[in-house]
């Protein structure tokens, strides 16, 4: 049986991060904590933004493994991560984080959901201003 792509444990509400590094390895430490990816995932995922950065704008950034990582993905899942004070993307300020790992291809749906709900300003405010990880769960429910 596979795990939901999101659950409780993979949101992190109301996070301080100091830098783009300090994100996308927190972003990347709870999906292998949660047993999604494997720890080596995680360099992979800062490769990714050395070759190009997941900022998508909307304050919004998709950190993900690079092609190689495939085999590092144990099972699709995401990881939420709200940062209110917003933390600097190479001179863009984001202040949601959406780790993703996808496993045979389900990555390009799941972030084609993502990307839906993202599009729109007034959720990326529902997602910063999130008390509970009920609210962000709500908000992705197309995705699991």
């Amino acid at each position: 049986m596979a795990k939901d792509i999101l659950t409780k444990e993979n949101i992190h509400l109301n996070q301080s991060l100091n830098s783009k590094e300090e994100a996308v390895r927190y972003t990347g430490k709870i999906l292998a904590d949660n047993g999604y990816v494997q720890e080596a995932y995680i360099d992979k995922m800062l490769e990714r933004e050395e070759v190009t950065s997941t900022f998508m704008g909307n304050y919004v950034a998709i950190p993900h493994g690079t092609e190689d990582a495939r085999d590092l993905v144990q099972e699709t899942g995401l990881s939420v991560v709200t940062v209110p004070e917003g933390v600097d993307f190479d001179g863009n300020t984001v202040k949601v984080l959406i780790g993703i790992a996808g496993k045979e291809g389900e990555h390009l749906d799941v972030l084609s959901k993502i990307a839906i709900v993202c599009s729109e300003e007034e959720n990326i405010q529902k997602i910063v201003d999130a008390t509970s990880e009920e609210d962000i769960i709500n908000l992705f429910d197309e995705v699991n």
